[in-house]
């Protein structure tokens, strides 16, 4: 169980980020907010994917103008996005957004600063304060605060930018905390993965504001899961991080799928919907265990709403002890699969069955759990690993033609 960082709590919407509340996942629109259509359907995409809150650009009035429409047709809060021009967060404010994200590097007039503070606090609504490496900048005036802060950081690689970082989000939040207003949340985003945990872990040391989580401009997917992976799994499994967002070039969606399945993995969220495990690849394997997987995966977001655990295994080699505490798993053989559910053999199928009879048992099981007559994770039986010749019909061929050869029988090894 890891044991989260307290932090003040935040209330965005329907949503709580920081105290006790839930890690929240988080994404951003891809096109653009005034295309109102577009914007609703790409909101309502990711919160059916199980996107808690969502962020949209309002980087011109047009934009912050469809907000009020927009925000008819969704479920999920929403965060406007504002950087060079605090009117556009007056306006967003005023259309009714959850939650404003400014970034301090491109927004310089305190006065205007102030204007943004008052209005979000008259209604209640949360402030990100974003000190992203790509914006942060020295000022003059602050030359002897970073000289101090740099001399603390002296030891650490990023010394440098920890110092610019600390002293931007002192001398921001200073307004925040001179107009009584403390609703915030704490965002330090780099390219450089150990940088992300160098600056979040010094900032939770500092500040008991909430940490929104994130690894900047990481990449396609492809490279940007490992960048992003890695630093936050490390924040979180430390207990640092309220909400987090993956970023990607590439379909948002993946960004929320990514971000629950390493909160899940972690047990910092109940699962929703089934979990897959699966072999890797092998000479062993005797299915099209890869197009297999893939075809279960997308059968059982369709059918299944309980975090049942399955798992696909392509030979009896390791796959019974790898299948321990799986509800529902299959051995593939010769072109065959066994189906057990929780230990119990039920099922010896050919490979052109093994999905639609895999779904089968998948969905009776689910029925018996919402029926009260089974329990995720108990396992009635150990599982008894088919024989590897007999039961899944395999080796009866190699076996007599190395008899007919007088060649000795291959050592089964795992």
């Amino acid at each position: 169980m890891i044991k989260r960082r307290k932090t003040r709590q935040v209330r965005v919407g329907n949503v709580l980020i920081g105290g006790d509340a839930p890690v929240a996942v988080q994404s951003m629109t891809s096109g653009y907010t005034h295309d109102i259509d577009g914007c609703v359907r790409e909101i309502n995409k990711l919160a059916a994917a199980g996107a808690d809150i969502v962020r949209v650009a309002v980087p011109e009035r047009k934009d912050t103008e469809a907000l009020k429409e927009i925000l008819k047709q969704v479920t999920v809060p929403i965060v406007a996005d504002v950087h060079f021009h605090f009117q556009r967060a007056l306006e967003a404010v005023e259309a009714g957004v959850q939650k404003i994200r400014l970034n301090p590097g491109n927004i310089n007039d305190r006065s205007q600063v102030e204007k943004v503070i008052d209005a979000c606090k008259e209604r209640g609504i949360p402030i990100r304060v974003g000190v992203n490496e790509g914006s942060i900048v020295e000022r003059k005036d602050k030359q002897r605060r970073l000289k101090e802060l740099g001399a603390v950081f002296s030891d650490n690689r990023h010394g440098h930018l920890l110092a610019i970082m600390i002293s931007k989000l002192e001398e921001y939040l200073d307004i925040f905390y001179e107009r009584n207003f403390y609703d915030i949340v704490i965002s330090a985003k780099s390219i450089d993965p150990l940088l992300v945990i160098d600056a979040y872990t010094e900032i939770s040391r500092r500040f008991d504001h909430p940490l929104h989580l994130g690894v900047t401009h990481a990449g396609p997917k492809e490279t940007g899961t490992i960048r992003s992976v890695v630093p936050l799994g490390t924040l979180l499994a430390n207990g640092i991080g309220d909400t987090i967002r993956i970023s990607y070039a590439n379909d948002p969606i993946y960004e929320v799928q990514d971000g629950l399945e390493l909160l899940y993995v972690l047990g910092l969220r109940d699962r929703r919907g089934a979990e897959l495990i699966a072999c890797p690849t092998c000479g062993r394997i005797q299915v099209d265990l890869f197009t297999l997987v893939q075809q279960v995966n997308t059968k059982l977001k369709e059918h299944i709403t309980l975090p049942i655990k399955v798992a696909v295994m392509g030979c009896v080699v390791n796959g019974p002890g790898e299948c321990e505490g799986a509800d529902v798993a299959i051995f593939a053989g010769d072109k065959r699969g066994i189906i057990y559910v929780q230990g119990q053999k039920v099922a010896n199928v050919p490979e052109e069955k093994i999905l639609d009879a895999l779904l089968e048992q998948c969905r009776l099981f689910q029925d018996k759990v919402n029926r009260g007559e089974a329990r995720l994770g108990e396992k009635l039986v150990d599982i008894i690993p088919p024989d590897p010749i007999g039961e899944l019909g395999s080796g009866y061929a190699k076996i007599a033609a190395e008899k007919a050869g007088g060649a000795s029988l291959p050592i089964l090894n795992s």
